[in-house]
């Protein structure tokens, strides 16, 4: 089951926001009806459909892939204590209204596929309005460097349905110093029990 969507959205800007909601609509079928779904039949009722921030092209932002010299392997953290091993591409920079940002790209070193770029990132909402292991995002590599940031396509990991899955936890140089309120996020009941607890 493929649950990311393309990182490219539509040229034509009128089909931008149809596309996003029609990938949102079948990720949570998939969600409901696959076999390998990451969502337990028993929380399916409460989790789908799942919730997200409205769409704002504004989130969709290119981005300049810097090749990264570094050759050595980061040891990422998972949700389940097991540690993942992960290798640095480069470092996406690219801007949100204005505010220059950066985010470290990685490969799983264990995947066959070193074509897709992993980007797991933490900001301003997660742990109140996003799952507070924070979210992901999904490019495919290509020959240009440039890329496309879309967070409206930004996802929370499979360990939020399921706490048996492991999920990657982004490193310190993908927290975010900003809210990014696209794509993904809690429900509106869970966020009153996170303001509860905090």
């Amino acid at each position: 089951m493929t649950a990311a969507c393309s990182n490219r959205p539509p040229d034509d800007p009128k089909s931008y926001v149809p596309a996003i909601a029609a990938a949102r609509a079948r990720k949570d079928a998939e969600f409901r009806y696959a076999s390998d779904s990451p969502v337990p039949e028993n929380r399916r009722a409460e989790l789908l459909p799942l919730a997200y921030f409205p769409i704002d092209p504004s989130y969709s932002v290119p981005a300049n892939l810097r090749p990264s010299s570094d050759r050595a392997t980061l040891q990422m953290p998972t949700s389940t204590g097991a540690l993942r091993e992960m290798r640095r591409v480069g470092t996406l920079e690219f801007a949100v209204k204005g505010q220059p940002l950066k985010l470290t790209a990685f490969v799983d070193v264990g995947e066959r596929n070193l074509d897709h770029l992993f980007v797991p990132f933490t900001d301003l909402t997660t742990g109140t309005e996003t799952y507070p292991g924070g979210r992901y995002l999904d490019l495919d590599r290509n020959a240009t460097g440039i890329y496309v940031i879309d967070f409206n396509r930004a996802y929370h990991p499979t360990c939020y349905y399921n706490p048996t899955w492991d999920c990657p936890y982004p490193p310190a140089e993908n927290r975010l110093k900003i809210p990014i309120r696209a794509g993904e996020r809690l429900k509106k009941e869970e966020v009153k029990k996170e303001e509860v607890k905090s």
